[in-house]
């Protein structure tokens, strides 16, 4: 009996590994497809009071979900050029320079496109 149950572990849990491996890179890619024309953010630290993100851009990226509600310092790493469009409809073109810093106040919810040739990385922090 022994000798049966290790022989259908040692045969299952390799089938079980394999199957997962060839899900995920599927999955993978369909994110990658459902994300194209989005700008990525990575979460670098947080806790209850603050959160810490990298924003890159790429030349035609959007962030449909700006934090525009709560109090940012953010700092260019690699700069160019913005366009915020407003609920209202009105349109701000935002310009950054590698190294500039800036600290946003709460204000009106906007998108953000990189309307440049360049990606643009932004690091924030945001205040909760």
């Amino acid at each position: 009996m022994k000798y049966l149950t290790r022989l259908f572990v040692s045969l299952v849990v390799p089938a079980f590994i394999l199957a997962g491996m060839a899900v995920n890179p599927a999955a993978a890619q369909d994110k990658a497809k459902a994300e194209k024309g989005k700008s990525a953010m990575k979460v670098l630290a947080e806790n209850d009071k603050l959160r810490a993100y990298e924003a890159r851009f790429k030349p035609g990226d959007e962030n449909l979900s700006v934090p525009s509600s709560a109090t940012r310092v953010v700092r260019a790493l690699k700069g160019g050029t913005l366009l915020r469009t407003y609920a209202d409809g009105k349109t701000e073109k935002v310009e950054w320079k590698t190294g500039d810093v800036r600290i946003n106040a709460p204000s009106g919810q906007y998108t953000a496109k990189n309307v440049g040739k360049t990606e643009i990385v932004l690091y924030v922090v945001l205040l909760k």
